[in-house]
């Protein structure tokens, strides 16, 4: 699959999925996949990104997926009316904020 994302998530996902850019990028899209799944889906994506002009400081990638994840993905762009790459540009962030989240929240005493 075919999608672009700012360098910010680009560092967000080395610095907190995996170094291997493209590996960090599988996580997270498996992962949104995952929670698309479960009882308690992920954030949808905002009405403006989904009208957003793609920016010339974004990174291309050509990511290969497996059908599963691709699969859900396709549908749930479709639910939101949206590119599978405009979701996948999402999931990235949801996965980054997902995580930051739980690292930053206060333990039970």
């Amino acid at each position: 699959m075919k999608f672009a994302i700012g360098t910010f998530a680009c560092t967000g996902v080395e610095a907190h999925l995996d170094p291997d850019l493209l590996s960090g990028l599988r996580v997270a899209l498996e992962e949104y996949a995952q929670r698309l799944e479960s009882g308690k889906p992920p954030i949808a994506i905002p009405r403006f990104r989904r009208d957003a002009v793609p920016s010339p400081a974004m990174v291309e990638f050509e990511l290969p997926v497996d059908g599963r994840t691709l699969s859900a993905l396709e549908r749930e762009a479709k639910r939101q009316g949206a590119t599978v790459s405009q979701l996948a540009a999402h999931a990235v962030l949801v996965c980054l904020a997902e995580r930051d989240h739980l690292a930053t929240a206060p333990t039970a005493a």
